[in-house]
């Protein structure tokens, strides 16, 4: 079965219908992933079933249990291979997108996906706690999303201050996401969020239970916020 058929099976019942060209961009997408992965490390997950359920299909939950308002301003800090930000966009061309990654070589792949699939977004290589100091990306967002990146606690830290008061910060996590809920009450006490709602769910064809979590930007981050990477890692909020 072609890619462009499981997606369309496995997506069935989701909020966004993808029409032709989407799946004819989700085909494109998947082809250029499975052949510059031969090069450079983007995914364990190359077989068609696999890309289509567990990162395009996953990817595209957000708008199953998130209200992303048309052109609305989404940053996907610590993108990687492009999951969720790339896949969103393919669904709602409409979505102003910032692609944020720490390896260029990543971006040089994302810049070729979106070059041959007609659509466009801005690419920024940047570390994320370094990201989230600069006046150009700080406080700029509607969303900020993050995909499988760190633990909840220290993914506050990189994510919120680059969310405008009243956005959100949607975290898309595995099954373990309580436990990590649990250790981030003090994080989002001092960055300024607030957790809205928590969404569980069956990712489709048994392929393991999946948490959205989105949190809600309350007040302004605190200036010092975000810390240097050593200091997040080794003293997380």
């Amino acid at each position: 079965m072609a890619i462009k058929d499981t997606l369309t099976t496995v997506t069935d019942g989701f909020k966004t219908q993808l029409d032709c060209e989407m799946l004819q961009r989700f085909d494109t997408y998947f082809k250029l992933l499975v052949e510059w992965n031969e090069k450079m490390n983007l995914t364990a997950i190359t077989d068609e079933q696999g890309v289509a359920v567990k990162h395009f299909a996953d990817s595209l939950t957000l708008f199953n249990f998130v209200d992303v308002k048309k052109n609305a301003s989404i940053i996907d800090v610590g993108t990687g291979a492009g999951f969720p930000g790339v896949v969103l966009k393919i669904a709602r061309p409409d979505i102003k997108l910032t692609l944020l990654d720490s390896l260029n070589k990543r971006l040089t792949f994302l810049d070729t996906v979106l070059n041959n699939t007609g659509l466009d977004a801005e690419l920024v290589h940047s570390r994320a706690e370094e990201g989230g100091k600069n006046s150009h990306y700080r406080d700029k967002f509607d969303f900020a999303v993050s995909r499988a990146v760190a633990r909840l606690n220290v993914l506050c830290e990189y994510c919120l201050p680059y969310v405008k008061v009243g956005g959100l910060f949607v975290a898309m996590k595995g099954p373990n996401a309580d436990e990590e809920l649990d250790g981030a009450e003090n994080a989002l006490k001092l960055l300024g969020g607030k957790v809205e709602k928590v969404h569980k769910f069956n990712l489709p064809c048994d392929e393991g239970e999946r948490t959205i979590i989105v949190i809600k930007k309350i007040k302004p981050t605190p200036k010092q916020y975000p810390r240097i990477s050593g200091k997040i890692k080794s003293q997380p909020l």
